[in-house]
């Protein structure tokens, strides 16, 4: 064996750069607000157990759709404008999901935060610098 790991992917080595860790951070926040968001709404419609139920299928359709066309690896990657607007849809879901809960100044951090880490993203992955951690 040469060492290489199953599936053919090559490992990079490389130091993680706080730019990466601020977009996981801003991804993660926008899948916890799409989901809390969605079973806050499902609350007074059906019950706790739907509710939640409901909250995890949104946030895992929003986390899927991000790794099918956003994400670095992504199984069917898009050109910029549609990598835009796969990111806006879903840091947009998570930013409304935080509103709906009332909590606005998570909202406004994730909005300001996502726009402009993900702008910068969009640039550099355009220009072939390291692709942001996604």
């Amino acid at each position: 064996m040469s060492g290489a790991p199953s599936g053919g992917y090559r490992i990079e080595r490389r130091p993680v750069t706080a730019g990466e860790v601020l977009r996981l951070a801003l991804e993660l926040a926008a899948l916890a607000g799409v989901g809390m968001g969605v079973a806050a709404l499902l609350a007074a419609l059906a019950g706790p157990v739907l509710s939640a139920l409901g909250g995890i299928l949104a946030a895992l359709a929003a986390a899927v759709l991000w790794g099918l066309f956003r994400s670095p690896r992504a199984r069917f990657p898009l050109p910029w404008p549609g990598r835009a607007a796969v990111e806006l849809l879903v840091m947009g879901a998570g930013v409304a999901g935080w509103a709906a809960l009332g909590l606005w100044p998570v909202a406004l951090g994730l909005g300001v935060l996502a726009l402009a880490s993900g702008a910068v993203g969009l640039v550099r992955e355009e220009r072939g610098d390291r692709s942001p951690s996604s």
